[in-house]
């Protein structure tokens, strides 16, 4: 089957990355999504397994829609019944993006009432929808047409750990992104410095001791009458495979003590409360005897929680933070304008990503490069 992984503006070519080294070097763009190509097990190695991807959706057909009636037919014409029981609680959706066919209420009304009358023609019956959940999509770009089967449910975004809010939180998948866009390595040190309600030391320290980061939660596709084989053995290989004597070295800091309370909180629904430190701090006030380490973060940017002078300072002090590090890389994600100019240095690059639906733009300021194996011994002999 095809497989269609979702991925959010700015990340996709590290999901495609994260693919590859899952074993899916072949990919393919299709309406945005990157397609593999798989079979039933893969699903629940795919959801497991991805950090960064926001779901895995099954491709189940393509047309032309610049009617109703096509959209009609079309649905029509599948066989529902190869994934939906004669119970099965089912949801549409609908986007378009430059077509004929714009009314996305409508477009689930016709979407919905083909399937329904597909099945109740198989089946012999009517539906009473008291089974799982099964969420369907129509996705029509410049009048074509894509019928999807989300096997995921609630987004990969949702790892299980992260329980209490917080204030303007990161999304899991996107605090991944940002780490794989880095040079972090689970040899090197790394410090967020304003690390809220943890989601970057936390996603780091998944990362570095190898635990999947779907491994302790239920996905739509586990309440399916399908055969759960693929599931289990993703599940036992994946426990097999985490680090557990892994020793890794990342620290988390924030200002504010209830953050940094339901940081641990959330480390310890992770399993890897024991592997992070978390302190109260303000950030000028970070120091470190490593010389040569990694800072990943998300400030605050003006948008919600402080003035746009308040912001100024802050970026300026962390500048010259900076320069007290000189051999520490920067990752700062902010959607302010003149974060280089405030901070004092023309960043190496930088990637436009969206948080919250907030334009931001990824700034990675390179720091000395380690002399090779240097970096491992310092680390382990003094911490």
């Amino acid at each position: 089957m095809e497989l269609l992984i979702p991925a959010a503006f700015g990340v996709e070519a590290v999901v495609k990355r994260e693919l590859s080294r899952l074993g899916y070097p072949e990919t393919k763009a299709i309406n945005g999504r990157i397609g593999v190509s798989g079979e039933l097990s893969d699903i629940a190695k795919l959801n497991i397994n991805l950090s960064c991807g926001e779901r895995v959706l099954i491709l189940l057909a393509e047309f032309d829609a610049v009617t109703f009636d096509q959209v009609y037919e079309n649905a029509y014409a599948y066989d529902w019944q190869n994934f939906l029981p004669c119970n099965a609680r089912i949801l549409t959706y609908a986007k378009s993006v430059d077509s004929a066919l714009f009314a996305q209420k409508s477009l689930c009304s016709v979407l919905k009432k083909a399937i329904v009358d597909k099945l109740t023609n198989v089946y012999r019956r009517s539906l009473d929808e008291s089974g799982a959940r099964y969420m369907i999509e129509i996705s029509i770009y410049k009048n074509k047409a894509t019928l999807t089967l989300d096997t995921t449910g609630d987004g990969l975004h949702k790892r299980g750990y992260r329980k209490l809010a917080y204030t303007a939180p990161l999304k899991e998948t996107t605090a991944a992104a940002l780490i794989d866009l880095s040079v972090y390595n689970p040899d090197k040190y790394l410090a967020d410095l304003f690390c809220g309600s943890g989601t970057i030391p936390i996603e780091a320290c998944l990362r570095a001791i190898n635990k999947p980061v779907g491994i302790d939660r239920q996905f739509d596709y586990n309440f399916w009458n399908i055969d759960q084989s693929g599931d289990k053995l993703a599940r036992e290989e994946g426990y097999d495979n985490i680090k557990r004597d892994k020793k890794v070295f990342i620290s988390g800091f924030d200002i504010d003590k209830n953050a940094v309370s339901i940081a641990r909180y959330h480390a310890k629904l992770a399993g890897v409360e024991e592997k992070i430190h978390f302190q109260i701090a303000d950030m000028r006030q970070f120091s470190s005897k490593q010389r040569y380490g990694i800072v990943i973060s998300n400030p605050p940017y003006g948008e919600r929680l402080n003035t746009r002078k308040e912001v100024e300072i802050l970026y300026k002090d962390l500048g010259s933070l900076y320069k007290k590090l000189p051999d520490w890389s920067f990752y700062i994600l902010t959607s302010y304008p003149n974060f280089e100019r405030v901070f004092g240095k023309r960043a190496d690059k930088n990637r436009k990503i969206y948080n919250a639906n907030i334009e931001c733009r990824y700034y990675s300021i390179l720091g000395a490069k380690p002399p090779k194996n240097q970096e491992k011994r310092f680390v382990e002999t003094d911490e």
